[in-house]
């Protein structure tokens, strides 16, 4: 029930903490989160309103995938995601989400096939965000394109029902804590790399423990996707979260894939750079990088 103890079974400030109780207990990094989450609210509430988050992502992507035309702002920029779904699909009409699912897994599996459709989902949430629609903050508006882009392509390439939804939000969500908890998720604070960098780390543990990952193998995923975005900076052209914005999210998608796949193929006994490291790299970058090439400023 909302409101009930907040004395938390787990108590996790940092992906130290968190490994030291998923080894303690033997449970999955979603298992204690979702522990943690009960001292607050019913676990079917959480259940419920974790699948309305999937829910307004899945109509962003929707939607962004059937809109053209150009983007509000003086920069003139022409959407791209409608006629890269167009082209994708090669011209199939679609009435529904549930159609246009069927017919992308209809296309195949090429690699070349599923790299496009994982840079047109992340276009879709993004060119949404440009034009005023409504996005899910993941961590934030400028990167909600990268944990919609990698989930949907866990469920339209590799399998998956509500449960493993739940559980890849479950473990996004606290990677995202300890960033917070650890360093920024802010581009005013901390450049583009507490942005996209921070999602792109979210979404590697999710899919990671999604596709069966060990929790150190899902933590490595995270370190690596976060290593590889380290010093990014951040300043829109114009002020207006288009340039180069929307197509970072497609590059944090990929990424996080990319670092998944890296992990699961590795030994993480064998890194030589923790997450809680790589936090701290990161955050002490963020108080190097100068503020002209942070967010909207002078670069």
């Amino acid at each position: 029930v909302a409101g009930k103890s907040s004395q938390l079974p787990f108590p996790i400030d940092s992906a130290n903490d968190l490994l030291h109780w998923c080894m303690k207990t033997g449970l999955t990094i979603h298992e204690v989160v979702m522990e943690n989450e009960r001292s607050w609210r019913d676990e079917l509430l959480i259940k419920s309103e974790l699948l309305e988050i999937w829910r307004v992502m899945k109509e962003c992507m929707y939607t962004g995938c059937h809109v053209s035309g150009v983007l509000p702002g003086g920069l003139k920029v022409n959407r791209r995601a409608a006629d890269l779904n167009k082209k994708l699909l090669e011209g199939r009409p679609d009435q529904s989400y549930e159609e246009w699912i069927k017919s992308i897994r209809d296309g195949g599996r090429d690699f070349k096939y599923i790299l496009d459709w994982v840079s047109c989902f992340a276009l879709a949430v993004n060119e949404v965000n440009a034009s005023f629609g409504r996005v899910v903050t993941a961590p934030t508006n400028g990167a909600a394109g990268v944990i919609p882009a990698v989930l949907q392509y866990f469920i339209s390439f590799c399998g998956g029902d509500e449960e493993k939804i739940i559980s890849f939000l479950l473990t996004a969500g606290e990677i995202g804590s300890i960033f917070k908890k650890g360093a920024t998720l802010s581009a005013a604070m901390g450049g583009c790399q507490a942005e996209i960098g921070v999602s792109s780390a979210m979404a590697a543990a999710a899919i990671t423990e999604a596709l069966g990952g060990t929790q150190r193998q899902s933590l490595m995923a995270a370190e690596i996707a976060m290593e590889h975005h380290l010093g990014l900076t951040c300043d829109p052209i114009g002020g207006l979260v288009q340039i180069p914005c929307i197509e970072r999210n497609t590059m944090g998608a990929i990424k996080a894939i990319t670092a998944s796949q890296l992990a699961l193929q590795s030994k993480p006994d064998c890194a030589k750079v923790s997450l809680d490291n790589v936090i701290r790299t990161m955050w002490n970058t963020a108080l190097d990088i100068k503020r002209k090439y942070k967010e909207t400023s002078d670069g």
